[in-house]
């Protein structure tokens, strides 16, 4: 889906940025230099580039973490396998043939003992400093219709015929291992497609790419953020959609913006810093709000999906309460990822125990970056629009990893869980925050770091 998940990230060198910055130097060479060049300071060293850079080391021992009911993760995982044991990982840390032995194993494993079949073919990996970040996505239901009907003014397109990848050497590749989409000039130079106000302007009208229409401006703007969703039809029919390409525009984060704008916060006038509260202002303020929205040049295109759930860039169904998205630069997708949340932060140990990557998002960038899927329906939303987290995680990868990349044994380290973390107790199905906390109380999340679902394997949602 990616989430969080849509943005395809423009490739360096296209648009008018990088002359804006050529300008701006020019500008102020003119002017001689502000900053006496003894006062400079020493550039910032570049951010790992993938998880072996950013530094791994052995965790805990799986058995040591009390896993519980790990029959979902079980099941994600077996789904996953095909896919495993085939894909490139480009985190470095695991080959297919890794995956082998776990992935054979896991076919006929029987779910009640789903632990310990992860204590068995799994090691546990610290990436970094091991720190994670948090959010939370789910897959929204808006108000639309295959046909046009009054007041369902707002199209849902389908990928244009002259939206295509960047062909091999024309731009940067994605982490996903593809080319960004984009057009090709009269010239044969490529660059972004059309932005987003653009197309809501009619670029794209009468063209015959409509395959619904949304009743809500608004809403098809976070179904874009998540990635995929359902659309309900005034008599109860529902379609399913999913990503199928994006723009080639960059995201951005319009409660980034909003803050930027004094927007954000509590006083007269502002508003709260999560998706209900973004989701308020932009109705409240309809001109303004467009405005707003357009600052996100991103667009996503939308396909109609079937089957039980909305398909993750692993290319397998996400499910709610287990399937993360990740960076696939710092964790291989199709890997579990053990959680353990800090417990200060209302409601974000609901999140705690086992998961597995299989979805990537626009904004879910570096090591140790999670966007955890809700599921569909009013719960799925409200979790998923206020969870902001931090805590530790554990990346499993397959027995014998560590070994191969540090040339030594791997030895465990203890495992100390978060005081309130009850590692025997499987994560919960009822998703309420603790007594005496408000069922979100998380701090601010931006728009954009709110996952958008990336869905398909053809690239990443917004989110």
């Amino acid at each position: 889906m990616d989430r969080r998940g849509l943005a395809g990230a423009r490739p360096a060198g296209f648009g008018v940025g990088k002359w804006r910055v050529g300008l701006l130097c020019a500008l102020l060479a003119g002017c001689g230099p502000i900053i006496p060049p003894h006062n400079l300071a020493p550039p910032a060293p570049p951010p790992p580039q993938t998880a072996l850079t950013a530094g791994v080391r052995p965790g805990p021992a799986v058995a040591s973490l009390g896993l519980g009911a790990a029959g979902p993760a079980l099941a994600a995982f077996r789904e996953a396998c095909p896919r495993l044991v085939r894909r490139n990982d480009t985190s470095g840390l695991t080959r297919p043939g890794d995956w082998q032995a776990a992935c054979a194993a896991a076919a006929n494993w029987p779910a009640e003992q789903a632990a310990q079949f992860f204590a068995t073919y799994f090691e546990t990996a610290i990436v970094g400093s091991g720190a994670a970040t948090l959010t939370g996505y789910f897959e929204p239901e808006i108000a639309g219709s295959r046909t046009h009907l009054p007041g369902y003014d707002t199209p849902v397109y389908a990928v244009p015929p002259d939206l295509v990848h960047a062909r091999p050497g024309d731009a940067p590749v994605r982490p996903n291992g593809q080319t960004p989409f984009g057009m090709y000039d009269a010239q044969g130079h490529f660059g972004p497609y059309l932005d987003r106000s653009q197309i809501e302007a009619g670029a794209l009208a009468g063209r015959g790419l409509e395959i619904a229409w949304a009743q809500d401006p608004v809403a098809l703007f976070f179904l874009q953020i998540q990635g995929s969703g359902r659309l309900r039809a005034p008599d109860g029919s529902v379609v399913r959609i999913g990503y199928a390409a994006d723009n080639g525009h960059d995201y951005t984060a319009i409660g980034a913006v909003m803050r930027q704008q004094g927007l954000i916060g509590t006083g007269t006038g502002q508003y709260p810093g999560s998706m209900q509260g973004i989701v308020q202002y932009l109705h409240d303020q309809p001109v303004a709000g467009q405005a707003l929205m357009d600052q996100n040049k991103s667009w996503v295109f939308f396909r109609e999906i079937t089957g039980d759930g909305p398909i993750g860039a692993l290319g397998v169904p996400v499910r709610a309460h287990v399937s993360l998205a990740a960076d696939p630069l710092f964790v291989p997708l199709g890997a579990p990822v053990f959680l353990a949340m800090d417990p200060a932060i209302a409601g974000a140990t609901q999140a705690n125990g086992l998961w597995v990557a299989e979805d990537t998002g626009g904004a879910i960038k570096g090591a140790n970056r999670f966007d955890s899927f809700w599921g569909a329906g009013a719960d799925a939303q409200r979790i998923a629009g206020g969870l902001f987290g931090h805590g530790q995680t554990l990346i499993f990868v397959p027995r014998g990893t560590l070994a191969r990349l540090t040339g030594a044994p791997a030895a465990p380290q203890p495992y100390q869980p978060q005081p309130s973390y009850q590692p025997q107790s499987p994560r919960p199905q009822t998703y309420a925050a603790p007594a005496g906390e408000p069922a979100i109380a998380a701090p601010p999340l931006d728009a954009g770091e709110l996952p958008p679902v990336a869905p398909g394997p053809t690239g990443p949602g917004q989110r």
